[in-house]
């Protein structure tokens, strides 16, 4: 049965957690620092808004840049969802190395689903997975993020051949077209790279919404929401566009 605290944001109900015993309060030193060992419930993902997912994101990464994100117990989660997972969101991003999605968000196992390919593309694979993610298993939102100094972006600007890689940089190349830059539009200005990367992120969702009936008929009656992002890899901050 839901509580009064169910329309709070989630951050807020994983620290309340504390004071339920389900989450722990750990000593290190002089140090308190809350342990969370529950996975997300379908009751909190049920009772959140798409608007509170996105800000539970953007407050998981508060926390990642001030160097103080949740004690996360993750035995304690994979036991907690071992008969069923409640994502609140499903995200699709980049495989770099630099951008854990889960680490740089601060959530835990069963929080998330996260689509990872290079320079965040997206294709019927990835759009049946974000299908299966919303329509099927419930997640609110559908968060795009890119990052800056992107090889994918970058080999797509330098018209990089390689493989199976060409013909996935040949999908990231409209949006070096379509990118307003007063300056050296050449991969080696890293600064018309991270503008590709932002509108390569909007033409990604551009894509969703028009390759997707789906997902296009879940947004459009408000029961998901579709975002981009940017991740800054110099700074860890994540900033909506």
């Amino acid at each position: 049965m839901c509580t009064d605290n169910c329309g709070m944001d989630l951050s807020k109900r994983k620290l309340l957690k504390y004071s339920t015993g389900i989450a722990a309060l750990s000593i290190v030193g002089s140090t308190p620092s809350i342990t969370y060992a529950a996975s997300l419930t379908k009751e909190e993902r049920d009772n959140m808004s798409p608007n509170d997912v996105v800000n539970s994101l953007i407050d998981g990464n508060k926390r990642f840049i001030s160097n103080k994100p949740l004690n996360h117990d993750y035995r304690a989660q994979k036991k907690s969802s071992q008969h069923g997972q409640y994502p609140s969101a499903v995200i699709l991003s980049c495989i770099d190395s630099r951008a854990p999605a889960e680490i740089i968000l601060d959530t835990g196992i069963g929080e998330l689903f996260n689509s990872r390919v290079a320079g965040n593309i997206s294709n019927d694979d990835i759009l049946g997975s974000m299908e299966f993610a919303c329509a099927a298993a419930g997640a609110k939102v559908v968060f795009v993020m890119g990052h800056t100094k992107c090889g994918a972006v970058k080999g797509a600007i330098a018209n990089v051949e390689l493989g199976n890689l060409t013909g996935l940089l040949d999908k990231i190349k409209p949006a070096i077209k379509k990118t307003t830059f007063a300056g050296d539009r050449t991969a080696e200005n890293y600064d018309f790279v991270d503008a590709v990367a932002k509108t390569n992120v909007l033409l990604v969702i551009n894509d969703i919404r028009e390759n997707s009936a789906t997902l296009k008929k879940l947004e459009d009656e408000g029961k998901i929401k579709i975002v981009g992002a940017m991740y800054d890899i110099s700074n860890g901050k994540v900033s909506l566009i």
